[in-house]
């Protein structure tokens, strides 16, 4: 049984790296009694894999990670368990069946990511910026330089913003995320201010994930559904 594990992470937690909450996650697993399945070998390691990495300082409402089942376990009772091993910020909040295969994968299936950019108190700029968004959408290109392991090449980031609109105080984006065109929202955060000709000083917003989303449209229409949607319920 091949499972899909959606939870949050928030608080304290969230400067965690990714390599320690996979840790975490194992111990948990453990601690939750699970009849996790086992890769072969000498070095055997729990059947496994998250979504999307989660950047550290960044909290999240809807990560993902596939875990493989040696037999077939209601989808609540997992949810339940699991849950009731996580620590303070850590929440479990629902577990689906998915399909086999790599074509079922979560890592693979990303496609796009839900993101809020919120000013820390007092850091906000003094300029008047909430009326200015859909000027900078309505550019044809939005041309940046993105770093490279090997150098600095410049791109056009315009087609991988799908959304940009202020929500309350907050900026509410739903940016690329596949391997291939991932949009990080700090370069489309520090982007758009730099248009409007104000450098940020560090640390001068919040970021929180809100949903990871698979692609089943095309890439001229787009039809974008939750990872959590892709799985089925087991009773």
């Amino acid at each position: 049984m091949k499972v899909r594990i959606k939870f949050s992470k928030e608080g304290p937690v969230k400067f965690v790296g990714h390599l320690d909450t996979m840790r975490y996650f194992q111990k948990a697993i453990r601690r939750a009694n699970l009849p996790v399945a086992f890769s072969g070998g000498y070095s055997p390691h729990m059947i496994m894999s998250f979504a999307a990495p989660l950047g550290v300082g960044t909290e999240s409402l809807g990560e993902y990670f596939d875990l493989e089942l040696t037999e077939t376990v209601p989808t609540d009772e997992i949810t339940h368990r699991l849950d009731a091993a996580m620590v303070e910020g850590v929440h479990v909040i629902s577990a689906r069946q998915v399909e086999d295969g790599k074509a079922g994968k979560a890592m693979s299936l990303v496609a796009a990511a839900d993101y809020y950019v919120e000013f820390r108190p007092g850091k906000e700029p003094e300029i008047s910026w909430k009326d200015k968004i859909n000027d900078f959408l309505a550019q044809q290109e939005i041309k940046v330089m993105k770093k490279t392991k090997r150098s600095e090449k410049e791109i056009d980031i315009r087609p991988f913003i799908y959304k940009m609109e202020l929500q309350g105080d907050k900026i509410f984006l739903m940016l690329a995320s596949a391997s291939a065109n991932y949009t990080k929202p700090e370069l489309v955060t520090d982007t758009f201010f730099s248009w409007l000709g104000v450098e940020l000083p560090e640390f001068a917003y919040s970021i929180k994930r809100l949903e990871v989303y698979a692609d089943k449209g095309t890439e001229e229409e787009h039809k974008f559904v939750t990872l959590e949607a892709l799985g089925e319920e087991v009773e």
